[in-house]
C-alpha cells in the first residue's frame, strides 16, 4: 500500500496510551508540516463540492485545528463538537463509546447548513458517528466527513452514503 507522502512525518509512539496500543501522533505535522497538511485535506474535496459546503465542524479537540484552519482557507463557519461542560447554550448532547471507555459530546443549535465534519484520526469510528448523528439532531446537513488518519483495518466507516476521506490510510 503506498502512503501519502506527509505519513513519513508521523510520530508512532509504541504501547501509548496503554500497552498494545501503535499511537499515531500527529504533532509532526502541526508543528513543521501545517501548510502541507491543511492543503491535503483540502484537496479531499473538489472545487464544486466545496461549494457545496457551509460550515466545517470540529470534534474536540484536535478536529478544531483542521476545521478552523479549511473554515478560514474556504471562507466558510466554523462549528464545534466539544465535550461535556465546555460549551453554553448546548442543543443536543450524544453518549457514545471510544476504544478505552465512554464519553459525550455536545452541540449547539444548527440551522439548516450543510456541514463537513473534521477530526485528527479515526479508529473505530465511535466518536464520527456520535458526530454524524449529533449534528443531525441540532439541525445541519450532512456535507462529507474527513480526517488526516484513517486505521482502516478497525473500520470501514460510512454514514448514510457518505465515505470517511482521509490522507493517510493505514491498514495494520
Amino acid at each position: 500500500m503506498s502512503l501519502h507522502p506527509l505519513a513519513q512525518f508521523i510520530d508512532n509512539v509504541p504501547d501509548f496510551p496503554k500497552p498494545g496500543i501503535l499511537f499515531r501522533d500527529i504533532s509532526p505535522l502541526l508543528r513543521d508540516h501545517f501548510n502541507a497538511t491543511i492543503d491535503a485535506i483540502s484537496d479531499l474535496y473538489t472545487v464544486e463540492e466545496w461549494q457545496q459546503i457551509d460550515k466545517l465542524a470540529g470534534i474536540e479537540s484536535r478536529g478544531f485545528i483542521f476545521a478552523a484552519a479549511l473554515a478560514y482557507k474556504h471562507q466558510k463557519g466554523f462549528v464545534k463538537v466539544r465535550k461535556p461542560g465546555k460549551l453554553p447554550h448546548v442543543h443536543a448532547s450524544i453518549d457514545y463509546g471510544l476504544e478505552y471507555g465512554k464519553d459525550s459530546l455536545h452541540m449547539q443549535k444548527g440551522d439548516g447548513s450543510r456541514i463537513l465534519i473534521l477530526d485528527d484520526l479515526i479508529a473505530t469510528g465511535g466518536s464520527l458517528n456520535a458526530t454524524c448523528q449529533l449534528c443531525e439532531q441540532v439541525g445541519y446537513q450532512i456535507a462529507g466527513m474527513a480526517c488526516v488518519i484513517n486505521l482502516t483495518s478497525l473500520n470501514s466507516f460510512a454514514y448514510k452514503g457518505h465515505q470517511v476521506r482521509s490522507v493517510i490510510n493505514y491498514n495494520d
